[in-house]
């Protein structure tokens, strides 16, 4: 796993675009406003960008590669095309199954089960129908939590484009590879829900 996933707290910013059918998204260190990470969606085929013009764009697969900024390996997250509930795969640097996130039926505000490779469960992305918040839970004890951070008015009437925050608490080990399924969550919540 790359040492960078282990920082606690992370920007992720998409870029602006009017017109888009690429998702990309670029990663700060919000301490040192510096750019650590890409996300770059770019093994988009043709029919999936017609349709990321058309009413089922929410449908359509996707296929996102996160790499630092000097063009090494960190994750990545797949779907394939969905119809109602999303399956969402995490991989890490290597290519490996980390785990996946699978929707819930009738969640108001988005609820995901986040699972192991071996298909075990490991915790819930609870959503709340009220806000732009989601955390990690298991148990009763929250130990992420991913907010939206409002780029400004203008952005966010005429853009598709979303700004979030990402807080892992403290006690989430380094190099555990849960870290690796916190930091897709972000790209999982923007892709399967907020789009």
């Amino acid at each position: 796993m790359n040492s960078i996933l282990n920082q606690n707290i992370f920007f992720v910013k998409e870029h602006l675009g009017i017109f888009k059918a690429a998702n990309n998204f670029d990663i700060y260190n919000p301490n040192s406003q510096q750019i650590i990470m890409n996300c770059r969606e770019e093994k988009l085929g043709f029919f999936t960008k017609v349709f990321r013009f058309s009413d089922y764009k929410r449908m359509t697969p996707f296929h996102i590669e996160v790499k630092t900024t000097d063009n090494k390996p960190v994750l990545s997250v797949k779907r394939g095309f969905s119809l109602f509930l999303s399956t969402v795969d995490v991989y890490d640097e290597k290519e490996n199954l980390v785990g996946r996130f699978k929707q819930r039926f009738f969640s108001i505000g988005g609820k995901f089960d986040v699972y192991d490779a071996n298909e075990s469960i490991l915790c819930t992305l609870i959503g709340k129908w009220t806000s732009w918040d989601f955390k990690f839970v298991k148990d009763h004890v929250e130990f992420a939590h991913v907010s939206k951070k409002w780029s400004g008015l203008g952005k966010e009437l005429f853009t598709s484009a979303d700004n979030y925050m990402l807080s892992i608490d403290k006690d989430v080990p380094e190099n555990h590879p849960i870290r690796i399924l916190i930091l897709a969550a972000v790209l999982c919540i923007d892709m399967v829900i907020k789009e």
